[in-house]
Formats: C-alpha cells, structure tokens, sequence
C-alpha cells in the first residue's frame, strides 16, 4: 500500500540503512558489474532506496523497476549481460495502483543480489527489493 506524501516514516522505515544507485557495483570488468562491498554486506537484509517508477507492463501488478532516473519505456533485458547498472526490480508483497514515472518514490524491501529469472515474466534480473513497500517521496 502506498502511504500518501508528506506522512512522517515510521521507526522501522527510518532506521532501516539507506542504499543509493552509485552504491550498488563496485566496478565494472570483462566478466560484467561487480556487486559493491556495501551491497555485499547488505544482502538478505530490508533496505531504502529513493528513485523512480519504471512504466508498468500492467496498471496493477506485484512488481515493478526503480530507477536512477524517470524513464519513458521500462528498461527489460533478456539477459544479466544487459543488465543497466541504475536499476532495481520491486517485488511488492500486495498490488497497488502505481505512480507517474516523474514522481520520485522511497521503497523498503529485502535486498537480493544475483541472477534471477522471474518464471511468470522471463525478465532477468541481477538486484531486487523483495515484499517491498513504496511511498511518494
């Protein structure tokens, strides 16, 4: 469930580590995007991150892309190997009705970090926020 602009966070969400977009590899090498060392420690564990909604395949579904920055086309790949280094995918415990992708959103949800593919979709991911929440910023 979304929370309406301009509600305090509660105790859980404010202390709950942040993670920004230039935080999340440590470099990039012939074999592809590092996970950075803060990633690393932080994997498992509920995180925030700010950015924006990717346009949704649906009005409503479970999950969506959060961006570094507001994108007119969601950015999917067919591979880890195309995988851009300034997104997330959000999986959301519950559908909820999405947000403009120019509005900036704060999300909490458990870090996972390696190649997955989501059997339902086929989109590949190498980061995800899962039984995530998000919120106007």
């Amino acid at each position: 469930m979304a929370l309406p602009l301009g509600l305090p966070l509660g105790p859980a969400l404010a202390a709950t580590p942040g993670l920004e977009f230039g935080e999340l590899y440590g470099k990039v090498s012939v074999l592809g995007l590092e996970f950075s060392d803060k990633v690393k420690a932080l994997a498992g564990q509920a995180v925030t991150m700010r950015g924006f909604m990717a346009p949704p395949l649906k009005a409503e579904a479970r999950f969506f892309v959060l961006t570094e920055i507001p994108m007119a086309l969601c950015p999917f790949c067919s591979s880890d190997a195309d995988w851009p280094d300034n997104i997330v995918v959000v999986y959301l415990d519950h559908r909820q009705t999405f947000v403009q992708a120019n509005a900036r959103i704060e999300v909490r949800g458990r870090l996972e970090v390696g190649s997955w593919t989501d059997p339902e979709t086929g989109f590949v991911s190498l980061l995800r926020l899962r039984g995530a929440e998000f919120r106007s910023d």
